[in-house]
Order: C-alpha cells, then sequence, then structure tokens
C-alpha cells in the first residue's frame, strides 16, 4: 500500500517531533515536510503539493484560517485536516469554511488522528467526534448560526466593490478602477464586513464570489 505524504504545519517543535514518530510509526503515512506556520506551509505546497496538510490553528505569520483559504486558492489538491486545542464553534466554522476538510481536536486519540487523515486522504470530510453532530448538520447547511446580513441591503457603491472583489482585485486595482482612494476601499471593505457578518478578506471574497449572480442583478 502506498504511503501518504504529510506536511506537519505546527509552531511547537515538540508537538511536530511527537507528530512525526506517531504517523511514521504507523508504516502508512510519510512526513515530507515540517513548517512553523502558514506563509511556509504555502511555500512548501506550492514547490511539493503533498497529499495532506497536518495544521495548527494558532499560529504566527499567516493562522490556519489564513493559510487553508490560500493553500485551497493556490494549492487546490492539497487537502488539509486541522489539529487544534479550540474547540469554539466560530473558530471550527471559518476554517472549514477557509477549505479545511477535516477538522480534529488535540485532544482526540491517536486511533481518532489516524482515522481523519486516512478519511480526508481517501476524499472524505471529518470532524472530531468530542465536536457535536449539531454543529456538523449545521456546517453541512451552510449555517453556522449566526445572523448574516445580505447583498440586497449594499448601497450601490458597496455593491460596486463587492463586484470588483469578486473579480479578484486589489484594493489598488478597485481604487483606480472606481477613481476612489486606497484608503476608501479598505474602508468600505471593514464595512462590508461587518454589514455582512465576514470576519475576514478571505471570507469577503468568497462570499463576494458566490454572491455575484446576485450583485450582477442588482
Amino acid at each position: 500500500m502506498a504511503t501518504i505524504d504529510v506536511l506537519l504545519v505546527e509552531d511547537h517543535t515538540i508537538v511536530r517531533n511527537s507528530l512525526r514518530a506517531m504517523l511514521e510509526r504507523t508504516g502508512e503515512f510519510r512526513v515530507v515536510g515540517e513548517v512553523e506556520n502558514g506563509a511556509e506551509a504555502l511555500q512548501f505546497c506550492k514547490a511539493h503539493s503533498p497529499q495532506l496538510v497536518l495544521m495548527d490553528l494558532s499560529m504566527p505569520v499567516l493562522n490556519g484560517v489564513e493559510a487553508t483559504a490560500e493553500l485551497a486558492r493556490h494549492c487546490p489538491s492539497v487537502r488539509v485536516v486541522v489539529l487544534s486545542a479550540y474547540d469554539e464553534e466560530r473558530s471550527i466554522v471559518e476554517v472549514i469554511r477557509a477549505g479545511a476538510k477535516g477538522y480534529l481536536l488535540k485532544r482526540a486519540g491517536v486511533s481518532d488522528l489516524m482515522e481523519a487523515l486516512r478519511t480526508v486522504a481517501a476524499g472524505g470530510s471529518y470532524l472530531s467526534p468530542q465536536i457535536s453532530n449539531a454543529l456538523f448538520s449545521r456546517l453541512q447547511a451552510g449555517d453556522d448560526g449566526r445572523k448574516r446580513g445580505t447583498v440586497e441591503h449594499l448601497s450601490p457603491r458597496e455593491s460596486q466593490v463587492m463586484r470588483l472583489i469578486a473579480q479578484g482585485m486589489t484594493s489598488k486595482e478597485i481604487a483606480s478602477a472606481l477613481d476612489l482612494g486606497v484608503e476608501t476601499v479598505r474602508s468600505y471593505r471593514k464595512t462590508l464586513m461587518k454589514k455582512l457578518g465576514v470576519n475576514n478578506a478571505a471570507g469577503l471574497t468568497r462570499l463576494a464570489v458566490a454572491e455575484l449572480p446576485q450583485l450582477q442583478a442588482g
């Protein structure tokens, strides 16, 4: 049976060493790299395309949510399993929306970790058993329980900015297209995130793309 290549993304050396030893003892997994933050993970995956990334959530430079979103954009064949100490609903929702295929708590057992990696490597999704089935159902339905605004309530200028965000434009490019200052565009982005209940730029871009038909019709 072919081994599964795994990149470890964890800023604590002791944890990385333990994970490497644990995975390689099985004979099923091969640790092809170890990095300390999300930016290094993105760089490694662009160069080597491992099958799986086992990612911590809280890291310097680029955190787990941001790194997962960037990997989904630039390395779509790489599948991310998050291994985190956090079981807050918001953290889980954010990283799954960013593109993670698995979420496992660090207090889970070794057998759970192996099951998560096997499941995700085979093309499935995995959520830690300690996380409620109700949360998983809401995530599958695209509902995290938070009240969100809708693009129908945006001003004409906010809708324009959203359409350009959906096209992948940077703040500088949007400023040029709409004859606005860059800081003004950044202010619009912040307002849009607040109005639409989005917590980061990656989330705003994904929402803009999803709502583009509605934005174009408006």
